[in-house]
């Protein structure tokens, strides 16, 4: 691509990922730097239809149809918004991508790795991020504060509502990728205020931006 870069934000429900998406954002505003955002499941109007299914707790889908239902949200996102950004040289900020599917589909629910790798670069027509930032919260923390932020609803919270060991798979299969993928994927310590963990996240990728 050129010129653009690709950057996820990743992590456990309540982490503080999409805050630190807005406050990079500006950041990269301040400087000067073309940028889109956007978010998974969601970003396109087929996809936001598709997160209203994934979200609502009323809906109980089968491991391998909630990893489809990501994928195809995915798959539109980056032919709509993700590859046509890059190639016009603007930094793509995303709230979660594919990873989100080897930390929850994988980690959490079971499904094998390579399975949800064969699945996301397909979805993702070989789009690899340039940086993915796992924000590390502890669970119980960032449990609590997922379960009380205002966007959470009685219509969204299916992820909420899960166990404290299914969030805890999720953290721990993030940080195995991190362990897996030193070169690319950086672990943010989201303990702070937002402005502190913000200067961890602008650390974490400012080889990007020299």
């Amino acid at each position: 691509m050129s010129g653009g870069r690709l950057i996820t934000f990743e992590g456990v429900e309540g982490c503080g990922k999409s805050t630190q998406l807005l406050l990079l954002a500006r950041h990269l505003q301040r400087r000067g730097i073309a940028f889109v955002t956007t978010r998974e499941p969601g970003g396109t109007a087929l996809g936001e239809r598709v997160r209203e299914l994934l979200l609502d707790p009323r809906l109980v889908p089968a491991p391998a149809a909630e990893l489809f239902l990501f994928e195809a949200a995915r798959a539109q996102v980056v032919a709509e918004v993700v590859k046509p950004a890059l190639l016009a040289g603007s930094t793509v900020l995303s709230d979660r991508f594919a990873d989100s599917s080897l930390a929850y589909q994988g980690g959490a629910r079971g499904i094998p790795a390579a399975t949800v790798a064969r699945l996301n670069e397909l979805a993702c027509a070989g789009l690899v991020p340039d940086r993915t930032l796992v924000f590390d919260l502890d669970v119980e923390l960032a449990f609590g504060r997922a379960r009380r932020r205002p966007s959470t609803t009685a219509d969204n919270r299916r992820f909420e509502d899960e166990a404290t060991a299914f969030h805890q798979a999720v953290a721990e299969a993030y940080r195995d990728l991190a362990r897996r993928e030193p070169a690319r994927v950086a672990v943010v310590d989201a303990r702070g205020t937002p402005d502190e963990v913000h200067e961890r996240t602008k650390a974490a990728v400012a080889d990007l931006f020299p």
